[in-house]
């Protein structure tokens, strides 16, 4: 039997590739099997940095991501022997990656891209795994999908379980279980508050760049180093009745030498304008991402991270562009404020080369991890089709080896 720690992009994608084959699975998932339209309500507050990065329930962050399919890493994980490009095309086909059809482009994305545009900057349509036939452009995408338009690890998940996967959900895994170097199961918490064991020789680590960490040092290995995650601000301003906040979150992109922009609503931003009249619908805002250094740790599971001096000029100089564009766009430049700095996408804990070897093994034999804590560098965008392509990477790998 393999034993999947965690349901999210990283989880579910093995779990359903090898329950298709027929291999007895067990998934052990943290957070409980909700509704994806509910799923906001398992937003997991780490500490202020991490505000909002990722939610605890079956699906994991996927439930809630705003449907970006980019592809990216393919030349980064070169360089360390390890060859996604088959499975990054798979991928794509499997979650059917595209631009949405014109009809999905609200007045406030057209105005980002027309803007960017008049100010010399490339923009382009984001890749997005999101079905317009079910989409009704509500601007929930980061809230859980009330429509479940969007493809989600839920979808994985399901397609495991009606092959003979076994899914336990509200069950926390705190420690490997291992025995002369190989592993034997793990150790969990149940929701009351009880210990068992649940026993196994293969064993998938996929609860995330932070819990996979956690795990991993509860047992011994030396995991945890090298955090990275996507520092981002949103900014925004006022143009009366633009109905932002209804469209389809981030579906317009440009992609500067340090930082990428997004068209991104934040509802901080009616709070740090501060003035009552100004309504959700009268705010077009942009999200600012930059790239990450591997400089944060996990110590004690206390997240451990600052902010560079290259973070805060990379984030300046992407939120003075945002802010030209917002005033080419419409929006009254005196209205113009920022969310405070917050991180998405943690990852590099337990790095490629460094935790595990090309096929994603640990120092335990038959002890896998993949999620986010594999990738050996910031990718500076969601990483969620990487994440998608490794795991399927390693499921071929399992299947021949089993």
């Amino acid at each position: 039997m393999v034993l999947i720690v965690g349901s999210g992009v990283g989880g579910a994608i093995i779990g359903m590739e090898l329950a298709k084959s027929n291999i007895p699975v067990t998934i052990v998932e943290k957070g409980p099997f909700c509704d994806v339209k509910d799923s906001y309500k398992y937003y997991d507050e780490i500490d202020d940095y991490l505000d909002l990065s990722k939610t605890v329930c079956v699906g994991g962050s996927s439930v809630v991501a705003a449907g970006n399919g980019v592809k990216l890493l393919e030349e980064e994980l070169a360089k360390y022997d390890v060859d996604i490009s088959k499975e990054l095309d798979e991928v794509e086909e499997l979650i059917g990656i595209h631009e949405m059809d014109d009809s999905h482009f609200g007045k406030g994305t057209k105005k980002f891209m027309e803007a960017a545009k008049s100010i010399g900057l490339p923009v382009v349509k984001m890749p997005k795994f999101i079905r317009e036939e079910d989409c009704t452009q509500c601007g929930k995408c980061a809230w859980g999908c009330p429509n479940d338009a969007k493809w989600s690890s839920q979808d994985f998940v399901k397609i495991a379980i009606e092959n003979g996967a076994k899914l336990i959900d509200n069950t926390e895994v705190t420690e490997i279980i291992e025995d002369g170097g190989s592993v034997k199961g793990v150790k969990v918490k149940n929701s009351d508050g009880s210990i068992d064991i649940i026993e196994s020789d293969i064993v998938v680590l996929a609860a995330g760049g932070i819990d996979s960490a956690i795990i991993l040092q509860n047992s011994g290995i030396a995991a945890g180093e090298k955090l990275f995650m996507d520092p981002f601000v949103t900014v925004g301003g006022v143009i009366k009745d633009i109905n932002y906040n209804t469209e389809v979150t981030m579906n317009a992109l440009v992609v500067g030498g340090n930082f990428v922009l997004a068209p991104h609503y934040s509802i901080l931003l009616n709070e740090n304008i501060g003035d009552d009249d100004v309504k959700k619908s009268d705010i077009l805002s942009i999200m600012v991402k930059i790239p990450d250094d591997n400089h944060g740790k996990i110590i004690d599971g206390e997240i451990i991270k600052e902010n560079t001096i290259k973070d805060v000029r990379f984030i300046a100089e992407g939120a003075a562009t945002a802010g030209a564009i917002l005033v080419a766009a419409g929006v009254d430049p005196t209205t113009i404020v920022s969310t405070r700095l917050r991180g998405a996408h943690p990852g590099g804990t337990a790095a490629i080369g460094d935790i595990v070897d090309t096929n994603l093994e640990t120092e335990y034999k038959g002890l896998f991890v993949s999620d986010a804590s594999v990738i050996p560098e910031a990718p500076g965008a969601p990483p969620i089709v990487a994440i998608l392509a490794l795991s399927k990477r390693l499921s071929k790998y399992l299947i021949e080896n089993i």
